[in-house]
């Protein structure tokens, strides 16, 4: 047997020393490098113009909300609080308000985001998916034309064609659902009104216009959000006996969440500032009208509209206040619209 020295023993259970500290120099030089690339001539164009453009875009909008919050000052600091909360639009009395006009304004854009998106959502499943690719660059030229369309078409489309098609429709609608609030179309005195004179220039015929103007619109932010979801995963859907409809509903809608709904607040952006063919079609009252097919309605852009051209100075300070109103809750929509777009390109995933 062989017998340890006391020695060795302490040898071993002595912890070894340090390593020289020419073996740890080498690490501790050991830094990531930093690559710079010297920028070309066209490259540093390229930037300069870019943040140019950025800049000027960004300072553009500054200015025109700079400019409203001057000219409506005046009136703000007239009507204070009230400004929200009235109903009357007199500036000659000093009694004016956004209180009707701002509800009008966003009655006309849900009803026409109410129409517009499941049209939108079918049109962009039916050019992303259906149709064959021939007929699928012809119809986004289709969709594209639409949208290029002037507002003043849609309206004389709307006040000439659409009403005297919709007005039936409104009546059925309010004979039978007329138990809805929202539906009963009634008098002063509460009486149920039948006649079609009470169902013309209504919040509906002016959303449905509206809405037609916004689907194009929506209709590209949804095909280009499904347009980008995973041939592998389609594939894989189609190859484990899945129908047309379940690949869509398991990997195209899941994916395109974010185009869905970016498109439908992109939409209800631009119908929230919609003027000439709401200011065609509605007949403007400054009262609260909780009767959608009912004739009478108001929206702030068809309000700057109409009385632009009859205005005093105090008279435009207010209209400047109106304009600001709307400008900032645009912004606010189209902002959101934008940053839900921008994270469904980035991180959208499917359903397992």
């Amino acid at each position: 047997m062989t017998t340890v020295e006391p020695d060795d023993l302490t040898q071993l259970l002595t912890p070894p020393p340090d390593e020289p500290a020419e073996r740890t120099s080498t690490v501790d030089r050991a830094t990531a490098r930093e690559l710079k690339a010297r920028p070309t001539r066209s490259d540093s164009i390229f930037r300069t113009l870019s943040f140019a453009a950025g800049g000027i875009t960004v300072a553009i909008m500054l200015a025109v909300g700079f400019f409203l919050a001057l000219r409506g000052g005046e009136a703000l600091s007239v009507a204070g609080p009230s400004f929200l909360v009235t109903q009357e639009w007199s500036p000659e009395t000093r009694q004016f308000g956004i209180a009707a006009v701002l509800f009008g304004t966003f009655t006309i854009a849900l009803i026409a985001t109410c129409v517009s998106v499941p049209l939108a959502l079918g049109t962009a499943l039916l050019i992303s998916e259906i149709v064959a690719p021939r007929a699928r660059s012809v119809l986004v030229s289709l969709v594209d034309l639409m949208a290029a369309v002037p507002s003043v078409v849609y309206g004389l489309w709307g006040l000439f064609f659409l009403q005297a098609a919709v007005v039936p429709v409104a009546q059925w609608i309010s004979t039978y659902f007329g138990w809805i609030p929202f539906f009963a179309v009634t008098g002063p005195d509460g009486e149920r009104l039948t006649d079609a004179s009470a169902f013309t220039s209504s919040a509906l015929i002016a959303g449905i216009v509206v809405a037609l103007m916004v689907a194009p619109t929506q209709t590209s932010v949804m095909r280009e959000a499904f347009s980008q979801a995973p041939v592998g995963e389609r594939e894989g859907a189609l190859a484990l006996g899945s129908t047309r409809w379940g690949m869509v509903r398991t990997v195209v809608l899941p994916f395109g969440r974010g185009g869905i709904i970016g498109g439908t607040m992109l939409g209800l952006g631009r119908a929230l500032g919609e003027t000439i063919a709401v200011y065609m079609i509605i007949s403007p009252i400054f009262t609260i009208n909780w009767q959608v097919l009912k004739t009478g309605g108001n929206s702030i852009s068809a309000l700057i509209a109409l009385r632009y051209g009859e205005a005093n100075e105090f008279g435009l300070s207010a209209l400047m206040a109106a304009g600001l109103a709307l400008f900032l809750i645009t912004l606010v929509i189209n902002f959101t619209a934008s940053s839900i777009v921008a994270r469904s390109r980035s991180g959208a995933e499917s359903d397992g």
